[in-house]
């Protein structure tokens, strides 16, 4: 079996919430991996006076999950109690947040180090982190990996993290000065991120500092003044989601699914389906953040998705009635559907987007189906 599964594990795990002019679903689902290593934190209103701040990240956690699930439970505190981040009294400065968010990465790491030193064998997992902290003047975007978040402004993707990959010409300059090497696009051959909190098995180079080591915890931190009139959404995923879709598709996936409902876990929901049916075989976690200006429902996409849906239900009847002897499988369904132009499929999601609709008329018109042969198997679909 290895590190995946026989059948992926689609049960997910929901939330949301809303303040501070912000409303935030998000879905995280274990799909073909044998652990859940994956974490998240959603928090309106902070400490110390904040009341006014949100935080948000995802936690891709690798070799284990302990890494990514200390981080969802303390980072945020970390981050807001360091000196550098309250900096002088008042509201905090744009550069004050920018140093204490790094601090406050660097000071948990060293903590977890020494937690696990501590313990017998130190921890071989690591996690890579991307959130945003907001604020009522200004959005922070905070990465450290290869999770990645994007900023949705006026219909259009306005901001992106910069994945931290070791092939990267300044990630792998540090790797390099630290004694180590690229090969096969990872750290020493073996780690396919750059940066991450935990991984200590690759920060232990003598003379070097916390961020010249092999894997840095060191995160970018990009603050963006807000747009009232013009920001929309944020979305916050792991490399599960982005390794199947592009920055763009996702921006019109979720676009295009706030004009038929105001649910935002359905949204986060319809995000990490539609990844496992386009092939992502990683965990998958994403927190949708909506400004007050996110795309609103609008009656005639709420129409055109019913039509869409009544059409697939028709034309998988059709194909099934077609075949005569028998029932064809899920797979020659699916198949054939996408060799045919469907007017009105989800931007980014395409027919996989729709896989639930197709999967659920052909279980009602195949009520003897082998359960093995069809939701299962998703390899082969396209």
């Amino acid at each position: 079996m290895g590190a995946f599964l026989d059948k992926p594990k689609m049960e997910k795990h929901n939330a949301q919430g809303q303040g501070n002019g912000l409303r935030y679903g998000l879905s995280s689902m274990q799909g073909w991996r044998v652990e859940m290593e994956d974490a998240h934190t959603a928090v309106i209103g902070l400490p110390s006076g904040l009341d006014g701040w949100s935080f948000f990240a995802v936690y891709d956690g690798h070799a284990g999950s302990q890494v990514a699930k200390y981080c969802c439970e303390h980072l945020l505190d970390h981050i807001t109690s360091n000196q550098d981040f309250r900096g002088a009294d008042g509201p905090p400065s744009v550069e004050s947040v920018k140093n204490g968010i790094r601090t406050g990465f660097l000071q948990i790491d060293e903590h977890m180090r020494v937690i696990s030193e501590k313990k017998h064998g130190a921890d071989r997992s690591g996690s890579t982190a991307v959130g945003v902290m907001i604020s009522p003047q200004h959005t922070y975007f905070i990465n450290c990996g290869d999770s990645r978040g994007l900023l949705c402004r006026n219909r259009k993707v306005h901001f992106f993290t910069q994945d931290h990959k070791p092939s990267n010409p300044l990630e792998k300059e540090r790797i390099q000065n630290a004694g180590g090497s690229v090969m096969i696009q990872r750290v020493n051959g073996s780690l396919a991120v750059s940066r991450a909190l935990g991984d200590f098995d690759y920060k232990c180079v003598h003379g070097k500092g916390p961020t010249e080591q092999l894997v840095s915890p060191e995160p970018e931190v990009c603050e963006i003044e807000r747009s009232e009139d013009d920001d929309q959404f944020i979305i916050l995923a792991c490399d599960g989601i982005w390794d199947v879709m592009g920055n763009e598709e996702l921006c019109d996936f979720v676009r295009s699914r706030l004009e038929v409902t105001d649910d935002l876990e359905r949204v986060c929901n319809e995000i990490v389906d539609t990844c496992l049916y386009k092939g992502s075989r990683d965990n998958m976690s994403v927190i949708l953040i909506c400004f007050p200006n996110a795309p609103k429902v609008l009656p005639e996409a709420v129409k055109r998705e019913a039509e869409l849906d009544k059409y697939l239900e028709s034309r998988v009847e059709e194909i099934i009635k077609k075949q005569g002897e028998g029932v064809p499988d899920l797979v020659h369904v699916m198949r054939t559907l996408a060799t045919e132009s469907i007017p009105n499929l989800p931007p980014g999601g395409e027919l996989a987007s729709k896989r639930s609709v197709i999967e659920a008329v052909y279980n009602r018109l195949n009520p003897y189906r082998n359960d093995d042969t069809d939701s299962a198997s998703t390899d082969d679909m396209w």
